[in-house]
């Protein structure tokens, strides 16, 4: 389940993934312990979840089955070095516990997947936000160091933080009758935050009649920080704000919003989604950084969100679609493809392109890390249950 080049990774890296793809489960299929699994397991430091599951179960995905069909384990994200792991009896597993003298294995930490992390977040509305309208000596770009001028923040006091941010895409979801599946729009922002024209599909709308439009919200990325260090005095009519830490440019029409205290969890336990969805409506949205494609420890957008049950740590198996082609040995080699209706072709299968675990939720749309693939990862991709056959 993991890519050919895992080996070569740090070791850090190769236990964060381990660990991530480890607490998956199924509900449906069966456990089944490998037929040489030994008696007792101790575990010792610097053990992976996974590693020791791989040990015993032939799918070690359904480790959280396993403990907690034990009801002496009080928590079962939680094993330490020193336990026992009894395999002897039954089938069964039977945590005896250790010297709780070091720390448990657990989920996945936070600082295992920050550095892949993206400081992407979405909103419903850009307009009422404060935003950047000029740069120190009419620069075109600003950096640490040098200031820039907001208009939206009358009143705010010097010594203020924010958060400097652009407006990057638009999410919008579209009905389509009579297709296999529905539409996710996602359309770049110009400086203004206005979607700007869409050369690749604009006929879409039309060729496709909607029987509903849905708008998902607006994405954000984090370009930098800045402090307010004065406001709107003596006829001023924009405040200045001193950008004081590395990040990305900052440029004209940017926005502002208040610092968070703690934008992530700072540990995540995987696990299969709460339920899902009907095919089609949970896709990839976008790949981090204007990409079309992405492969291990990118960050994909996905259209669903806390409304779908989907919180942090859920994790889905991502697919490429199947196409839909002519039969061209029933209907005749010079078929033209193009001129072939949707219902007179052939569905072929999707195809499986890896796992990916959710770090960031909101209402309609969230973000995931992909884990693991063995194909690049792009927009439009299928997401379904981690442990779905086809």
């Amino acid at each position: 389940m993991f890519d050919r080049n895992s080996e070569t990774r740090p070791r850090g890296l190769r236990t964060m993934l381990a660990a991530a793809l480890l607490t998956v489960a199924t509900y449906a299929a069966a456990v089944e312990l490998r037929s040489d699994h030994p008696d007792t397991y101790v575990v010792k430091r610097g053990d992976t979840l996974w590693d020791i599951s791989a040990r015993f179960l032939k799918k070690p995905w359904l480790w959280p089955e396993i403990w907690q069909a034990n009801p002496q384990v009080k928590n079962p994200h939680l094993i330490y070095p020193g336990d026992v792991l009894s395999l002897a009896y039954l089938n069964r597993v039977t945590v005896q516990p250790g010297a709780r003298v070091e720390s448990p294995l657990t989920g996945v930490p936070l600082s295992e997947v920050e550095p892949f992390l993206k400081d992407l977040r979405v909103t419903d509305s850009i307009d009422q936000l404060p935003y950047v309208v000029g740069l120190e000596d009419n620069r075109l770009r600003g950096t640490r160091g040098q200031v820039a001028y907001v208009r939206g923040l009358d009143g705010i006091p010097a010594g203020q933080r924010y958060l400097i941010v652009r407006p990057e895409k638009r999410y919008r979801f579209i009905e389509r009758a009579g297709l296999c599946c529905d539409l996710f729009q996602s359309r770049h922002l110009d400086a203004r935050g206005r979607p700007r024209l869409d050369t690749t599909s604009p006929w879409t709308t039309v060729v496709f009649p909607s029987k509903h439009t849905e708008f998902l919200g607006y994405e954000l990325m984090t370009q930098s920080t800045g402090t307010v260090t004065r406001g709107e005095v003596g006829g001023i009519q924009a405040s200045t704000v001193l950008i004081d830490e590395e990040g990305r440019e900052v440029r004209v029409g940017d926005r502002l919003i208040p610092v968070e205290a703690q934008p992530y969890d700072l540990q995540f336990f995987p696990h299969p989604p709460k339920q899902q969805q009907d095919y089609g409506r949970l896709t990839v949205l976008s790949v981090a950084d204007g990409y079309r494609s992405g492969g291990s420890r990118d960050v994909i957008a996905i259209s669903g969100g806390a409304r779908e049950g989907i919180d942090n740590g859920t994790v889905f198996s991502l697919w490429r679609r199947g196409d839909s082609v002519t039969d061209k040995v029933k209907s005749g080699l010079d078929r033209d493809e193009e001129l072939t209706l949707f219902e007179n072709k052939v569905r072929l299968p999707d195809e499986f392109a890896g796992h990916a675990m959710v770090f960031r939720t909101f209402n309609n749309v969230s973000y995931a890390l992909v884990m693991s693939s063995v194909k690049p990862t792009q927009v439009g991709y299928e997401l379904k249950h981690p442990d779905a056959p086809y």
